[in-house]
């Protein structure tokens, strides 16, 4: 059945890409060994470098995040060698998983998946481990299944209390360029992310900022790494190029991504996507429902999780929300498969757009006869007009 009007395209991400972004990606393709490609290669590393919030160069690969996962475990680690890291959800057992099969031994921090990487728990952990066993804390800033955001600079405060050398790295693949980051400031060490979602760009692109003491742990890295390797990457980007064919198109999308961001000001950009997390949140609990995250200080500015009355189906609910109103949510991942759906409100997105996704949520949560109060979008809308 065809369904007038546009899609609404409400998930975490990938997100919605604007026109001019797609027009930009549209242009014809260069040559990658060209004098143009050099310019616009350099500006995206320049800018990509501004967004991070670091004055060292960045690493930009033809790539999902998923990539650069692997690119910062791999350029900065040796066979058997420990990390921690720490359960906020879906995402954060995959990143695990994958340092398992690089033959790598992680510990993982229990969570409930509903609040973020506990710093006490994390700087408890480093105090034990004596021998500084661990050579790496891996934590996701932006925990994409669960809408819980952690507190990084909170997490490096407890490995700098724990005197402890291991390396941090962080994933903000949801997060870079929607929410406040800041790789130098922080203490970061190696900061993952992807081109789909706050960049507002489809996928194809990650990215890893990289600090001076990962550098230093990447010469004595010995895990194997061809694509991935930070040397030949960051030599090439020196010279505004790369050592293999570039996501040449991508690349025109993220300049053009870069200028909207700038045009609006990151701090206005932030500030949008937090108003845009209190307006659903007030949503939520206007109809009676509940959000899936519990700490008033970690939740999402680009996705709430919504917690499903028992005996209703999550699932069931998105499929007939995409049925009569064109409009796809987020899927509960893994264990919350069924109990949780999640709102996107990142990346293009204006006041009008999410009131509209917030009254598609009310309507089908009426439809699929799920007994909520009325009342959600005019708490959403008391919100965006208070500010």
């Amino acid at each position: 059945m065809t369904t007038s009007g546009r899609h609404f395209l409400q998930i975490p991400g990938p997100s919605n890409v604007p026109d001019s972004v797609l027009h930009a990606i549209s242009m014809p393709t260069i040559d990658h060994r060209g004098p143009d490609f050099k310019e616009l290669f350099t500006h995206c590393l320049t800018g990509m470098a501004e967004v991070f919030g670091t004055s060292n160069q960045v690493v930009i690969y033809p790539a999902t995040g998923t990539g650069g996962w692997e690119a910062a475990l791999v350029n900065t680690l040796s066979p058997g060698d420990e990390i921690l890291c720490y359960e906020t959800g879906h995402f954060s057992s995959l990143w695990k998983a994958m340092a398992e099969k690089w033959g790598l031994r992680p510990t993982m921090i229990a969570g409930d998946w509903r609040t973020g990487a506990d710093p006490e728990k994390i700087r408890e952990a480093l105090a034990a481990d004596t021998d500084h066993s661990f050579k790496a804390v891996c934590v996701v800033h932006n925990e994409t299944s669960t809408g819980v955001t952690s507190r990084i600079p909170e997490i490096r405060a407890a490995i700098d209390e724990a005197a402890h050398p291991a390396l941090l790295m962080v994933d903000t693949i949801s997060s870079l360029g929607s929410v406040d980051y800041r790789h130098d400031e922080w203490k970061v060490d190696v900061t993952v992310s992807g081109s789909q979602k706050g960049l507002m760009l489809p996928p194809g692109l990650s990215f890893n900022a990289i600090s001076d003491k990962a550098l230093a742990a990447h010469e004595t890295s010995t895990l194997p790494k061809s694509v991935w390797n930070w040397t030949e990457m960051l030599a090439a980007g020196r010279n505004g190029m790369t050592p293999y064919t570039p996501s040449t198109n991508i690349l025109y999308g993220l300049k053009e991504s870069l200028r909207l961001l700038n045009e609006e000001g990151l701090d206005a950009v932030f500030a949008r996507h937090i108003r845009f997390g209190q307006a659903t949140r007030a949503a939520v609990e206007a109809w009676g429902l509940e959000v899936l995250c519990t700490n008033e200080n970690e939740h999402s500015p680009v996705l709430t999780a919504v917690i499903m009355p028992e005996r209703h189906d999550a699932d069931a609910l998105r499929a007939l929300i995409l049925e009569k109103f064109n409009m796809s949510l987020g899927a509960g991942l893994s264990k919350l498969q069924g109990t949780v759906f999640r709102i996107g409100h990142l990346g293009d997105l204006s006041d009008l757009t999410l009131a509209g996704t917030l009254a598609g949520v009310q309507m089908g949560l009426q439809l699929a006869g799920v007994p909520i109060r009325t009342g959600g979008v005019d708490a959403a809308l008391e919100i965006l007009k208070g500010t």
